[in-house]
């Protein structure tokens, strides 16, 4: 009992963790997870390529089974698993994680998709090329060497690494409360920014960055901005967007396709797909119809497909937002300096790896020079020889033994030992006259041979020409071009932003077919023209709307019930001029038996304020336009509508316009809008026009222009002065705009005008006629004005739109539908 007291031992179990817990963590820190400054390498990494330059497994020979060389490593040299130096080995000969590969494979040695290795018994491996570079000269007492864990075998503390491979081929571990991140950089950039730091030490990193532009990846992709790798290269530590590099392709039925060719640096390409397939599926992103994986060893290939409707750039953006498309790469430049991790900047790395290079120079020259210094001193003693050879061969025949043979040629001749072991191991034939010469030769070269190396060792710019001779060598054998684009593109683009700014004609049917065109699509006709094909449209179906706005431009929608929706431009489907457009219940939560019934575009930046309703029996509501401001998803309540009545009109006014109000039976009204009170969004307004029996057909404002423009259901119109309506109150039956016949079809269309515009006018069959309004006469209230489209039997004129005027062509430019339906003005 008191034998086993004398053997405990009082600890305080805090410090002990303290203090094993330290042990452990810098054992993980510089014997597992950092690379050091010099090499670029972690030990495993470091005892794989040393243990097959030992075992002769080298570039220029066949290649060995990889368990062979995971065998010797861990045997000698790696007391750790074998998966783990085997996993090490694949990926230093993948090139998709390595910029320049150390090991060359032969076998399956994984996949960008994440498939691991084939097992290290049906693998082959050896060094690469550029891989020797980091052995050159090892054996030269060019590094230190340390025993192993066992004792039994010498291994390299560093490799003498004859490019900065920190920087070019980049590192990635976690220790313990730290890990590092550093990218890898091209080949000869980085050797170029090596070159520049020896020859300019005060050179800024701005302008290292003129040389060394960025990381490039093994996978390529495109960086976005530069503020991160500046932040990098100066302080260690940064974040670079990565982006994958797309085109966007039409296919042959007009669909548009996204092809993806590179991605970013690290990410599993075959996740990337799922996670694509993902957010189609649960409809986060919607207009893909199809995703493919077309890649093949000739390179990186997904293909996304996508609906005509839907805008591909705004689609990637989404891509990129939601997926590892676009991803970001977190800089963490941490290094191993003299067995101390440490954070360095791009300056710190090259200027350790030039003091390595410096050391490795040095240490080489001096084993030269000892190696030239030995050689020299044997030809000295052989020079002798030969000048006594007679007494030596006599002394060396009187000798009873090797040891009387070496002390008689020290004694007589004043030779070393080592002189003397050299002539008593020389051969006869070098007694030759030839075999003289050859000495005398080989002795004069490694006096000049002795004589530089003495001159380099005194004289660092040799020792610095000499690196730049090296790296500049090895740039030249191993050096490439870039992969990785840089680009100073907006990584954090709104879908908006993607959308061009364009004006564009919305078209929309009763049926509710929307699409938009750019408003140039129609060319401008003389008066009387047939017009063109308009939109592709069923028998029951007419247009019903037609608009003028830019793509950026709000839309909103006013329905049946009294709703309105809101929707920005480019969120219309772009379509052909015959393509029939998009349900726009694919656009809005409408309800099953709501209809849309007023369209109109506010601009965003709007100086209106106030929107003026007007139902079909002649209800007017003003309200403001901010009510407008929130519209959500499902709608919001525009106006409160009495049984049986619908809308018809919304018009944008600011307060002070006047109103006319136009009816189906040619009379008109006109009135001051302050004449109507503002009222809140749910009101359900007052009476504007005494329709008499017929229905409101439209409404307009003197700010829209100092003419009225009537058509009539059989395509007869004219402009009218605004005066000529004399200004009353509200309510009132009006006075009469057009004198309407049998032959002119009652009135459907009054817009106010400014007589330069043009006019597009639609019949219920599609058809579609641009005209410039300087060919419609001006004309008194009570005509009928003149023919502006022919309207065959059973057609009538639909909707009529205003648009900004264009250079008029002839008639002749214009393909119309009795030749073709489907090209374009």
């Amino acid at each position: 009992m008191d034998i086993n007291q004398d053997r405990l031992k009082q600890v305080d179990i805090s410090k002990e963790m303290r203090k094993s817990f330290l042990d452990y963590s810098m054992s993980v820190i510089v014997q597992r997870a950092l690379p050091d400054v010099r090499d670029g390498l972690k030990p495993v990494h470091r005892r794989i390529l040393h243990s097959m330059n030992e075992l002769g497994i080298v570039a220029n020979k066949p290649f060995k089974k990889s368990a062979r060389i995971v065998g010797d490593v861990i045997g000698k040299y790696h007391p750790h698993g074998d998966s783990a130096v085997y996993d090490a080995m694949v990926r230093m000969s993948q090139d998709f994680s390595y910029r320049y590969e150390l090991v060359q494979g032969h076998g399956n040695f994984g996949s960008i998709d994440g498939d691991g290795a084939a097992a290290m018994r049906y693998t082959e491996a050896k060094m690469s090329k550029i891989a020797m570079e980091m052995m050159k000269d090892i054996n030269k007492d060019t590094v230190d060497f340390m025993d192993n864990y066992d004792g039994e075998e010498k291994e390299p503390v560093v490799l003498p690494a004859r490019f900065p491979n920190l920087l070019v081929n980049g590192s990635v571990g976690i220790a313990v409360g730290m890990a590092t991140n550093i990218p890898p950089h091209n080949l000869t950039e980085t050797i170029d920014a090596t070159l520049a730091v020896m020859d300019q030490p005060d050179i800024s990193v701005l302008e290292l960055m003129s040389i060394i532009k960025g990381p490039d990846f093994p996978t390529g992709g495109i960086i976005l901005g530069r503020a991160g790798i500046r932040q990098a290269y100066e302080t260690g530590r940064g974040s670079i967007m990565i982006r994958s590099r797309t085109e966007i392709d039409e296919l042959p039925n007009g669909k548009p396709r996204i092809i993806v060719t590179e991605i970013p640096y690290m990410v599993n390409k075959a996740n990337l797909v799922e996670k694509i397939a993902s957010l189609v599926r649960e409809k986060i992103v919607d207009g893909i119809t199809d995703l493919r994986d077309e890649s093949s060893r000739e390179g990186i290939r997904i293909v996304i497909e996508m609906r005509k409707d839907v805008q591909p750039d705004v689609i990637l953006n989404q891509l990129f937002r939601l997926t590892a498309l676009q991803t970001s790469f977190g800089v963490n430049t941490l290094a191993l300096v003299n067995g101390e991790p440490k954070q360095l900047g791009l300056k710190d790395v090259l200027r350790h790896y030039i003091d390595h290079q410096i050391d490795v120079t040095v240490r080489r020259t001096k084993y030269d020079l000892k190696k030239a210094e030995d050689r020299a001193h044997i030809l000295e003693g052989l020079r002798i020889a030969l000048d006594h050879i007679d007494a030596i061969i006599k002394l060396i025949r009187s000798s009873k033994d090797d040891e009387e043979a070496l002390h008689g040629l020290m004694e007589q001749f004043g030779l070393t030992e080592i002189q003397g072991k050299a002539i008593l191991e020389m051969r006869l034939r070098r007694l030759t006259g030839l075999e003289r010469d050859k000495i005398e030769s080989e002795y004069q070269q490694l006096l000049e041979t002795i004589a530089d190396l003495k001159d380099i060792l005194a004289n660092h710019a040799r020792v610095l020409q000499i690196i730049h001779d090296e790296l500049t060598e090895v740039k030249n054998r191993y050096g490439d071009e870039r992969r990785t684009e840089i680009s100073d593109a907006n990584y954090d683009m709104q879908d908006e932003d993607l959308i061009p700014v364009e004006e564009s004609v919305i078209t929309m049917t009763t049926n509710g077919y929307i699409k938009r065109l750019p408003v140039d699509t129609y060319h401008t006709q003389n008066r009387g023209g047939r017009g063109i094909k308009g939109m592709a449209l069923n028998e029951d179906d007419v247009i019903e709307f037609i608009l003028t706005m830019s793509s950026h431009d709000y839309l909103m929608f006013f329905t049946n019930k009294g709703k309105v929706y809101r929707i920005k431009g480019y969120q219309v489907p772009n379509a052909s001029r015959t393509a029939k457009g998009l349900p726009i219940v694919n656009l809005l939560s409408m309800e099953k038996d709501e209809k849309v019934r007023a369209l109109i575009s506010i601009e965003r930046e709007c100086d209106s304020a106030y929107l003026l309703f007007v139902t079909k029996y002649g209800t007017v509501k003003r309200v403001a336009l901010d009510e407008f401001a929130s519209i959500r998803q499902n709608g919001k309540i525009a106006i409160t509508l009495r049984d049986g009545d619908e809308l018809v009109a919304v018009k944008e006014t600011n307060g002070s316009d006047e109103i006319i109000i136009a009816g189906s039976n040619g009379k008109a009204v006109r009135f001051n809008e302050n004449d109507i009170r503002p009222m809140g969004r749910t009101a359900s307004g007052v009476k504007g026009f005494n329709t008499d029996g017929s229905e409101v057909v439209g409404a307009a404002t003197t700010k829209e222009g100092e003419y009225i423009l009537v058509v009539s259901q059989n395509g007869y119109g004219k402009r009218s002065a605004i005066e000529d309506y004399r200004l009353t109150s509200r309510g009132t039956k009006g006075v009469k705009t057009i004198n309407l016949t049998e032959k002119t079809g009652d009135l459907v269309s009054v817009r106010a005008v400014h007589g330069e515009e043009d006019a597009m006018i639609v019949t219920d069959e599609g058809i579609i006629i641009r005209i410039s309004l300087k060919n419609v006469g001006v004309y008194g209230r009570n005509t009928q004005g003149v023919k502006l489209i022919n309207v065959s039997d059973g057609q009538s004129v639909a909707k009529v739109a205003i648009i900004d005027a264009e250079e008029e062509v002839s008639d002749d430019e214009v393909e119309t539908e009795d030749h073709t339906e489907t090209a374009l003005a």
